[in-house]
């Protein structure tokens, strides 16, 4: 009898396999998280970069057939080439033409200027060092003679906590940017709170939705007081993936409306028929987009809010044509060109040394100490202190304007400035409150 033989079998190692891009976003300074394309290591829409950096021959066999291209509408996202038409026709920065009856066209885009657009586009080229001494110095002091006339330190704190927020703050597992997020939510509800907003019969409405954490939490507390007679309403111009109040137990409390805040008409909106009061709030609405909003809430008679909550942010994106303040700077000699430096000078407040974190944390590991090259006219610190002063005097053009239209407005730190220097809200409620048929029943 033969010995049995043993068989050995050989484990080949495995090749681990991708699941998430391994693309490298430069401005973010990570790879990709989307989901990896089967049998590849980048996904659909980086595939395109990657075939860059392949060989000569890599190229050649690569199929015309597959290849995606930088979509002519919006070049933060590519197509295929061969689905270049149908995707024009859904892509979400289309300039879209609508039946809806709460959809005009520019009808919040603001009123017609003397300049033009090329005007306009000229003075946004302009760079702040190639600006002369007389002309740079002389915007600064109309900016801190406005600070000091009407802001100085009037503005107060208001930092404040909403109890249905305090499980999610004490998480151990939520890393630092969710809980800045959280702190800066729960603030904004607590506001809403203690300035007696949440009551039955309201609609809120959410301008800048995105991916609607803040309404998610506000339709929460809704819920919880059985405040059954009231809405959510988020507005937002984009379709966004992983949206938070997709997770509501109760989805009927919030509605989505997808609208570009420039063309909303927000006494059309049938939305609004249901409740008797509307609150609008939104939290870190960029730039232009405040002014789109303060103008879509005042725009129509019918439509006036009875209270406006808006966390200000990025006043390097306002525009003179959308801003509501103009009167106000004009009246103190500022124009279109001095609004332009003006919103580049507020990037002082925020940008700190201007150093990348790679080469900030490659300085500290190596224990040097960081010291500024006098090429700028003024240290950083005073650069601070000034972009900080220009955000304010944007912000109290705003004023003015919603106290024109009948409204008592204010600003306040709602959280400290180690959570985000993007700390300032805008609070506003009318003049003369309407009558008590607004209350709940």
């Amino acid at each position: 009898m033969e010995p049995v033989k043993e068989t050995m079998t050989t484990v080949k190692a495995e090749k681990p396999v991708t699941t998430t891009c391994s693309y490298w976003v430069l401005r973010k300074k990570r790879r990709c998280k989307m989901t990896a394309n089967k049998g590849s290591e980048f996904c659909g829409a980086h595939a395109s970069s990657a075939a860059t950096t392949a060989t000569c021959d890599e190229k050649a066999r690569e199929d015309s057939f597959q290849e995606r291209i930088p979509c002519p509408l919006d070049h933060k996202h590519t197509v295929f080439k061969r689905k270049l038409a149908k995707h024009l026709t859904i892509c979400n920065a289309r300039d879209q033409e609508s039946s809806l009856p709460y959809i005009v066209k520019g009808v919040n885009s603001g009123d017609n200027l003397k300049e033009t657009d090329e005007d306009l586009n000229k003075f946004n080229q302009i760079k702040l060092h190639e600006l002369a001494d007389e002309e740079f110095y002389s915007l600064i002091d109309k900016v801190k003679n406005l600070y000091d006339k009407h802001i100085n330190s009037s503005i107060q704190e208001l930092q404040l906590e909403h109890e249905s927020l305090k499980e999610e703050l004490s998480r151990k597992d939520y890393g630092q940017e969710t809980l800045r997020q959280l702190t800066q939510t729960t603030s904004l509800l607590g506001i809403l709170e203690h300035d007696h907003q949440l009551m039955d019969h309201t609609s809120y409405i959410e301008f800048g939705a995105g991916k609607g954490q803040l309404a998610y939490f506000l339709a929460t507390v809704l819920q919880e007081q059985k405040l059954s007679h009231s809405q959510v309403v988020l507005i937002d111009r984009m379709s966004l993936r992983h949206k938070k109040d997709n997770k509501l137990a109760n989805r009927e409390v919030v509605q989505r409306i997808r609208a570009d805040i420039a063309d909303l008409k927000l006494s059309a909106l049938p939305e609004l028929k249901k409740t008797q009061r509307t609150v609008a709030f939104s939290k870190h609405l960029c730039g232009a987009a405040t002014d789109l909003t303060l103008r879509c809430i005042l725009g129509d008679g019918n439509a006036s809010s009875d209270y406006v909550l808006i966390a200000l942010c990025c006043h390097h994106r306002c525009s003179w044509r959308s801003y509501v303040g103009r009167k106000f700077l004009q009246e103190a000699g500022i124009g279109p060109r001095e609004f332009v430096i003006l919103t580049k000078m507020v990037s002082w407040a925020v940008c700190g040394t201007g150093l990348s974190r790679e080469r900030r944390k490659a300085m500290e590991s190596a224990d040097f100490q960081l010291t500024e090259t006098n090429t700028q006219r003024l240290t950083r610190q005073e650069r601070e202190q000034i972009g900080q002063q220009c955000k304010r005097v944007l912000d109290y053009g705003r004023l003015e304007h919603l106290r024109s239209h009948g409204y008592q407005a204010e600003l306040k730190f709602y959280v400290p400035r180690d959570v985000t220097l993007e700390n300032v809200v805008l609070l506003a409620r009318p003049t003369s409150p309407k009558l008590d048929q607004n209350k709940c029943c």
